[in-house]
């Protein structure tokens, strides 16, 4: 049997057309659907997997709770750790008041002697009470103090004395007697830090002789 196509060219090429767009839409829907069942499968395998690790976990911290629970004296045990840590900062916060001969030493001229010192760490003052060969050494021992500076770590620091007052002085004929007061910068005895004082060069400190500095109140030169 014979079959002739009667339909015109333009009318075949519509049906080809419309038969290619059937075929794109089925393709584009059926790859929809797929994807959507993997998203579906993967959001249900995660959530799982999740729930899952969230129970060990949980699991985990109370098996681990309940040891430490177990432990003899636990509580002990901790209150010394939270005791030891709190000794740690009062180290660190406490003054190094053992500083304060070695820099009497440094500042202090040579023929200079400290009978007494008193320290007050609240207010941050200083009184020193001894005697000099000479009223120029008197001077020279508060001029040593106002312009002597501190370096921390190698860094310039500052002036560690201010307020350097000559508050009484008697003339003898041997030796001059003496009265300072002063205030001094806490950072100096900070415990934590490294303290360099840096004295003024034209200043003769103790540290090129031998003599002793302190002296003991009533004896002689």
């Amino acid at each position: 049997m014979i079959q002739f196509n009667l339909l015109p060219d333009v009318k075949q090429e519509y049906i080809k057309a419309e038969r290619t767009k059937r075929l794109v839409i089925s393709v584009c829907m059926l790859a929809s659907m797929v994807a959507i069942g993997i998203f579906v499968l993967l959001m249900s395998t995660v959530h799982m997997v999740q729930t899952k690790n969230i129970a060990d976990l949980t699991a985990d911290i109370k098996t681990t709770t309940t040891k430490v629970q177990n432990i003899p004296n636990i509580n002990r045990i901790l209150t010394v750790q939270n005791q030891m840590g709190a000794l740690s900062k009062l180290h660190n916060e406490k003054y190094a008041a053992s500083r304060l001969f070695s820099y009497l030493g440094q500042v202090t001229p040579s023929g200079v002697t400290i009978s007494s010192t008193t320290a007050d760490f609240t207010q941050n003052t200083l009184m020193l009470t001894g005697n000099a060969p000479t009223m120029s050494d008197v001077n020279k021992f508060v001029d040593t103090l106002k312009f002597t500076t501190y370096k921390i770590d190698d860094a310039a620091g500052g002036k560690p004395f201010s307020r350097v007052v000559l508050s009484n002085f008697n003339v003898g004929e041997k030796s001059t007697s003496y009265s300072i007061t002063l205030t001094f910068d806490p950072v100096i005895f900070d415990n934590t830090k490294s303290i360099t004082m840096v004295v003024p060069n034209t200043i003769t400190t103790r540290s090129v002789t031998d003599q002793p500095l302190f002296k003991s109140p009533g004896s002689q030169q």
